[in-house]
């Protein structure tokens, strides 16, 4: 007998855009491997990766000295969009990989490709600019954490919104990103980890509020609000 869905992969395929953004940190990250075993960049090879944070990396008393002198350039802008994409070992790398992939995943089958930019990138900014105003860091902000979160809050937004249509409770929406403050904080003070968890709660709240907008039906939304404002 013909079966019509023979060809038809088993596995759902991942969004475009959440494959890109995985494959430029994975890229970045196997570059960094390959030249600290010594297969690529010959001896200044070993000192990429902290040639790398110094270049991408968003440091804390380098944006105070920007607002405090009011100066503002590219350079120093730009880090608010590329700290996502370098890591400080492998490890950390592979799992913001791994979170992107799962997470990304589950957004990106909803969300349209330019919604799930806008959270990833917007979430990274608001995730530094958290960092830069409430923490006292020496250590850079790196990694893909801040806007993962921002992907963990559209997606928490996704179960919160089918919890108030199935009349369950909204709180279990949060369990998720619960576990991981809860996990991070727990690190930080009895372990001493770096104050990176304002950055990913900043960048949890800004992906969960921007769904608001940004979802499939953001549009309708934004005018039935106006509406509402418009009757007051």
């Amino acid at each position: 007998m013909f079966d019509p869905n023979a060809n038809v992969s088993p596995v759902n395929p991942l969004p475009p855009v959440i494959v890109i953004l995985a494959l430029a940190i994975a890229v970045i990250e196997l570059t960094l491997q390959l030249a600290s075993a010594g297969f690529i960049g010959g001896p200044d090879g070993v000192g990429w990766r902290l040639e790398l944070m110094r270049a991408l990396g968003f440091f804390d008393n380098v944006f105070e000295y920007m607002r405090q002198t009011n100066t503002y350039d590219w350079n120093t802008l730009g880090r608010f969009i590329t700290y996502p994409f370098v890591h400080f070992a492998f490890a950390h790398a592979a799992f913001a990989f791994v979170m992107i992939l799962a997470i990304g995943k589950a957004v990106g089958d909803i969300f349209h490709t330019f919604s799930v930019l806008a959270i990833f990138f917007i979430s990274s900014i608001t995730g530094a600019l958290a960092f830069g105003y409430l923490a006292d860091s020496q250590y850079p902000l790196i990694g893909s954490y801040p806007a993962v979160y921002g992907l963990i809050g559209a997606y928490t937004w996704t179960l919160w919104l089918n919890a108030s249509a199935d009349g369950e409770s909204r709180l279990m929406a949060f369990r998720l990103v619960g576990l991981l403050m809860g996990l991070q904080l727990f690190y930080r003070y009895f372990f001493g980890g770096s104050e990176e968890w304002i950055a990913d709660l900043a960048g949890f709240i800004t992906g969960f509020l921007l769904s608001f907008v940004l979802a499939p039906d953001g549009r309708a939304r934004i005018n039935r609000w106006i509406i509402r404002v418009r009757q007051r």
